[in-house]
Formats: structure tokens, sequence, C-alpha cells
């Protein structure tokens, strides 16, 4: 399971290192894609698999689904982690990003993100705002199923 928020450097060739607790989990390979709030996602193969099922599912004529489809696998590709623990980013997702130096990876139960640092500052502040969170989550019902 990928936990935890981890700031990480990006070095010339647009390889950045994975936080040694997630690399056992990313195995040898994984699924790097563009994610839904100015972030990338790298799931494992087997959680992209579920993802991509999820989406070959959907009808090809809700003109949604097909913006999904273009969004997460036109921008997906697959990367292995090497023996130093980095993943290469391709150039198009670096652009994406605008990333250049630090990334921050963030866990994300199934699968991490890597978001710019200011970017992901402007996130969490965001994410501390305890009444207006109050809203946002209300209609999340954590209990359901909790024992």
């Amino acid at each position: 399971m990928f936990l935890g928020q981890y700031r990480h450097n990006l070095d010339e060739k647009g390889r950045l290192t994975i936080p040694a607790v997630f690399r056992d989990s990313v195995g040898p390979g994984a699924i790097i894609s563009q994610g839904f709030d100015r972030n990338l996602m790298v799931m494992t193969a087997a959680y992209f698999q579920q993802v991509y099922d999820r989406i070959n599912a959907m009808s090809l004529t809700d003109p949604a689904a097909r913006m999904l489809r273009r969004m997460l696998l036109s921008s997906a590709y697959q990367t292995e982690v090497d023996k130093a623990g980095r993943i290469l980013l391709p150039q198009n997702l670096r652009q994406f990003l605008k990333l250049d130096g630090e990334a921050m990876v963030i866990g994300q139960g199934e699968y991490f993100e890597i978001w710019m640092p200011v970017t992901w500052d402007e996130q969490m502040q965001l994410l501390q705002d305890a009444e207006a969170n109050i809203g946002r989550f209300v209609a999340l019902d954590l209990s359901t199923g909790l024992v």
C-alpha cells in the first residue's frame, strides 16, 4: 500500500527516485499516466488493469467515457524501477506538470501521485481547511461497512 508524502529530485534525464517504502509494492514495473488534478498517477500493472477494465466497459457512445479513455490511455506509459530505485518520467508528462527539479510523491493507497511541490502545497492548504472539509466530505459516508 502506498502511504505518506515524500520530496525527491528529478535527475537530468527525467528519472525520479521512488521512496524506498514504495519499491516493493510497485514491483518490477508500473504504469504512469496523467492524473485528474494537474498531477501524475503511478499504478501497479494489476491496479492499472482494473482501471482499464472499468474504462473498457464504458460505452463508446458516451462522450465523457471517450474523454476519460483519451486522457488516461493516451498519456499512459509502462515504466520500470531501475536498480537505483528510479522511474523515468516521459518528457510529455514532465511538461504537463512543468516538472524540472523537485517533485512530491504522494501515497494514495492503491497508487501514488507525483506533484509539483508548489501545487501540492496549494492542495494541502485546501485539505487543511477544517471548516471547508465539513461540507466537502459530508456526503462521503466513511462509516458505511465499518464495524
